[in-house]
């Protein structure tokens, strides 16, 4: 391996872990409230695509408007978390799609009081919502943002399935079964 491979291979590397650190930033950005954060991370003219049954947001300040609302807020004293899974990423240059899941749990205020022993008493969490994320990020002046969001529910439709299959054969091109990863 040549200096010039191996300096490509470390520049995909640090581009992957600057993706994951993006994507791993949303949980505690959405459940701080941390608007600032949010508008950093979107392109100006970002897209905040939440389907077909829910509202969605166009340019960094509306998006990070959604964190700001007061029904958010009310969530988040609620006991709001937002967990990410650990997503693909499909690294195209200075372009990325990025495939993932997320849940929405929050505390089950209505719950039984278990105790788990040296853990306290706790009346559980709930998983609120599961969906499917398809993030595309631009790279800008060295730095990943996202150009744009859609997440869908996970409920067994088709347009969960297709964007979970896309994101899929993206990576991997779609290649024949067995050839591997597009490196």
């Amino acid at each position: 391996m040549d200096v010039h491979e191996l300096e490509q291979r470390l520049c995909l590397v640090e581009d992957k872990l600057a993706i994951y650190e993006l994507i791993a930033s949303h949980p505690p950005s959405a459940d701080t409230g941390a608007a600032d954060y949010t508008i950093s991370v979107y392109r100006d003219d970002g897209v905040f695509d939440r389907g077909p049954t829910l509202d969605g947001a166009r340019g960094a300040k509306d998006i990070a408007a959604f964190i700001q609302r007061p029904e958010h807020d009310e969530a988040r004293r609620g006991g709001l978390a937002h967990f990410v899974g650990l997503p693909l990423i499909d690294l195209r240059g200075n372009r990325a799609v990025v495939t993932s899941y997320l849940q929405i749990v929050h505390l089950d205020h209505e719950g039984t009081p278990r105790d788990l022993p040296n853990h306290g008493v706790s009346t559980g969490y709930r998983i609120h919502r599961a969906v499917v994320n398809r993030w595309e990020l631009e790279k800008h002046d060295g730095h990943w943002q996202i150009a744009r969001r859609t997440l869908l529910p996970v409920d067994g439709s088709e347009a969960h399935q297709e964007l979970l299959r896309t994101g899929l054969n993206e990576l991997y091109d779609e290649a024949p079964h067995g050839e591997g990863l597009r490196v």
